[in-house]
């Protein structure tokens, strides 16, 4: 359903990206990768959101590196600058989408959830964040700097997003007078990939009709 493009970033410099576009849509988000870099599976949810209405972009956060390696895939996302990945890669999607579109959102699981954590909290252009079991260092981003709307799906049973962490992060959350949705599930860590193990069928579908239930509301 979509094809690669080129963007320009705010820096100036070329991205590239998988875009899905929905005919006659009124909304858009950009979807931020897991640590896997930009697969099929994140195509596949980009071209999902079009299905469902919703012009969607992926940004290569990876420049064209993949893997399914666990080791190679946190060696990759501990390479990558988070920050200056969020304010150049991220916020060119943003721009591209925010083009055609009067508001635009940032959705992103694993290393993409953390991501869109720091968009909704640093990135003017953002106008609702979904995050998938994802939070970021207290360094890179503070939940209580989020100013838009945001929904979080996190799991149970999850040994990197901890309960512990996510509890946290509700509480820094609930000092900003934003629209908030904060949502747990009996389900393992990434239990919306359907190509690994921790894949939930039931939690995927719960937190997939959500997620367009939200941005619907908020774009």
């Amino acid at each position: 359903m979509g094809e690669t493009i080129t963007f320009r970033c705010p820096d100036g410099s070329e991205a590239s990206g998988y875009l899905a576009v929905a005919e006659g849509a009124t909304s858009s988000t950009v979807v931020l990768q897991e640590w896997w870099g930009l697969n099929d599976q994140i195509r596949g949810v980009a071209d999902r959101f079009a299905a469902a209405g919703i012009t969607a972009l992926a940004p290569d956060l990876y420049q064209g590196r993949v893997t399914s390696d666990p080791d190679e895939a946190d060696h990759m996302m501990q390479g990558l600058d988070w920050a200056g990945a969020t304010d150049v890669e991220v916020r060119g999607a943003l721009q591209h989408l925010r083009a055609s579109f009067a508001k635009a959102a940032v959705t992103g699981f694993c290393m993409g959830g953390a991501l869109t954590v720091i968009a909704a909290a640093k990135l003017s252009e953002c106008d609702a964040a979904v995050c998938f079991y994802g939070i970021p260092p207290e360094d890179q981003a503070s939940a209580a700097d989020i100013k838009v709307p945001f929904q979080g799906h996190f799991a149970n049973r999850d040994e990197w997003c901890t309960p512990a962490a996510v509890a946290g992060f509700e509480a820094a959350l609930a000092t900003a007078a934003v629209p908030q949705e904060m949502y747990r599930y009996e389900a393992a860590h990434a239990f919306c990939n359907e190509t690994v193990a921790a894949y939930d069928a039931a939690a995927a579908a719960l937190s997939w009709a959500r997620t367009l239930a939200f941005l619907r509301t908020h774009l």
